[in-house]
């Protein structure tokens, strides 16, 4: 039995992240600036400077995780991204992805990974999903900070959200 309701431990268990990076930031400056000599200030000023680092790291995160209830099941080994779920499922290498794209007009929302084979659509709240953060984090040119606020915007239509950045060609020069 729990003190704790589990809506509760729910929401401290999304922010966990985002809260140590705020128990750090006041730790260290409370070294910073209430430590007598020179070496316990500048620890606490690096801990403060992690500990904001963490912070923001922490709230991406958490703005990026979902309930976890949702179809299916995500796994992540080696680049490669695994959905098995109740009707659908397939293997998509992040190496191989040409495009990302978010398709609110399903229930729940969808991932859906553009390849070579068959796009590999994946429930925004399946189990393990919030491992899908540090995996996109790796496309290139992937601007974090506008996938998180398309998910928090809900749009109507699908939006594409990365997409392979094509080679430029170049004409040759005449002269």
């Amino acid at each position: 039995m729990s003190l704790i309701r589990p809506e509760a431990q729910a929401t401290i268990k999304r922010w966990s992240e985002a809260l140590a990076g705020l128990a750090l930031i006041a730790l260290g400056l409370y070294w910073a600036l209430g430590a007598v000599g020179w070496l316990l200030n500048a620890l606490g000023w690096v801990v403060a400077i992690a500990g904001a680092v963490l912070g923001f790291a922490g709230i991406q995160r958490a703005r990026f995780r979902q309930t976890g209830a949702g179809p299916g099941m995500v796994e992540i080994i080696e680049g490669r991204v695994r959905y098995f779920g109740p009707l659908s499922g397939g293997v998509v290498d992040l190496g191989d992805l040409h495009e990302l794209r978010l398709d609110p007009s399903q229930f729940p929302a969808h991932w859906v990974l553009i390849h070579d084979g068959a796009p590999l659509e994946i429930p925004l709240n399946a189990d393990g999903s919030d491992a899908l953060f540090d995996a996109f984090a790796l496309l290139p040119g992937l601007k974090t900070e506008m996938m998180l606020r398309e998910m928090e915007r809900k749009p109507a239509h699908p939006v594409v959200i990365w997409r392979r950045p094509s080679e430029v060609i170049t004409p040759d020069r005449l002269h």
